[in-house]
């Protein structure tokens, strides 16, 4: 058993990740300590680096999509090491308040965030709540999990929230849209895929994955949608997507970061038109989703890059530069 571990540390929001040899850290009571096998790339990531989500615990090591063995386990803790668990973005909950009672641990006032408030999986190591640690089934290997904790988990969340949509837009074509696509297609709905102007990669890869419709995200749709999900984080697209839906549509917002919303005329609102967001998740969602995913099965498109290259890999998500999921190894 080695005695450090690599990690990829961020230091200050809107400065490049530094590469840190650390002790291995030793599990407390509830916790775990699991060698990291996997870790996706994540745009929520990009908002912690670039400084766009407020109070980060500094220095930390960012990740949140964390695919790995249990090596490791504190006192009063269920878990057994050689366990292979998911480590997803939601890290902790009280439990007792309102909201976790509910069912609703998402919205949890105290809760912490893995890759944000807790060291996440840019290492080899992470420690991790017992409690938030999720199942994996056997059949999904590590490079094309790691996707799913969040991109995968997200994007379920937000299918949900659109409710029983047979016309379905999907705004941003990336690690989450490609993988809901795929869930909606099987759900036998209609997808109508929205990408970046010019963006003519992200076109032919939502073609590829059985969309009806492709254009640019400042086009209309060839006729209304029954709801829409906005995963690129421009608030610009919200009352555009609000012109697409029908009357009774939903729009549904599922970054944790946008870019302000403009103003717009009411009667675009107007028609009992919905505008959701989706914030977070919970381990309902997650044993749900892996249990789906398993059965379909998906195709994960995934891009590996060695751990050290983590701020590339950052990088080339930031320009666009990759369809589907970076997955760091390692």
């Amino acid at each position: 058993m080695p005695d450090e571990m690599s990690a990829m540390v961020l230091r200050q929001p809107g400065t490049p990740l530094v590469h840190e040899r650390r002790a291995l850290p030793e599990p407390g009571p509830g916790q775990v300590r699991v060698r990291v096998n996997a870790c996706a790339v994540c745009r929520t990531d990009l908002h912690v680096v670039d400084g766009e989500l407020p109070d980060p615990r500094l220095p930390i090591i960012p990740g949140h999509e964390i695919v790995g063995v249990i090596d490791a386990v504190g006192p009063d803790t269920p878990r057994r090491p050689g366990e292979r668990v998911g480590i997803p973005w939601l890290g902790y909950a009280c439990g007792h308040c309102p909201y976790c009672r509910a069912g609703q641990e998402n919205l949890c006032d105290q809760a912490r965030f893995t890759g944000y408030q807790i060291d996440g999986g840019y290492a080899d190591y992470t420690l991790a709540d017992a409690r938030f640690c999720l199942e994996l089934p056997a059949q999904l290997d590590d490079l094309h999990t790691a996707p799913l904790l969040c991109a995968g988990l997200i994007g379920y969340r937000c299918l949900l929230k659109a409710g029983d949509a047979q016309r379905l837009g999907l705004y941003g074509f990336g690690a989450a849209a490609h993988l809901i696509a795929q869930v909606a297609r099987h759900q036998r709905r209609d997808i109508y895929a929205f990408v970046r102007p010019g963006d003519e990669r992200a076109a032919q890869f939502a073609r590829a994955l059985g969309a009806r419709w492709v254009g640019a995200s400042d086009q209309a749709p060839p006729e209304p949608l029954d709801a829409a999900i906005i995963f690129a984080p421009v608030g610009e697209l919200v009352p555009r997507a609000l012109r697409s839906v029908r009357k009774g549509g939903r729009v549904v917002c599922g970054g944790i970061h946008m870019s302000p919303i403009p103003g717009f005329p009411y009667e675009w609102l107007w028609g009992e038109r919905q505008i959701l967001s989706v914030a977070n998740l919970t381990r309902a969602d997650g044993r749900e989703f892996l249990r789906l995913a398993a059965q379909l099965p998906l195709d994960v498109q995934v891009h590996r890059y060695d751990l050290a290259h983590a701020q590339s890999a950052l990088d080339d998500l930031r320009a666009g530069r990759f369809s589907g999921a970076a997955v760091l190894l390692p």
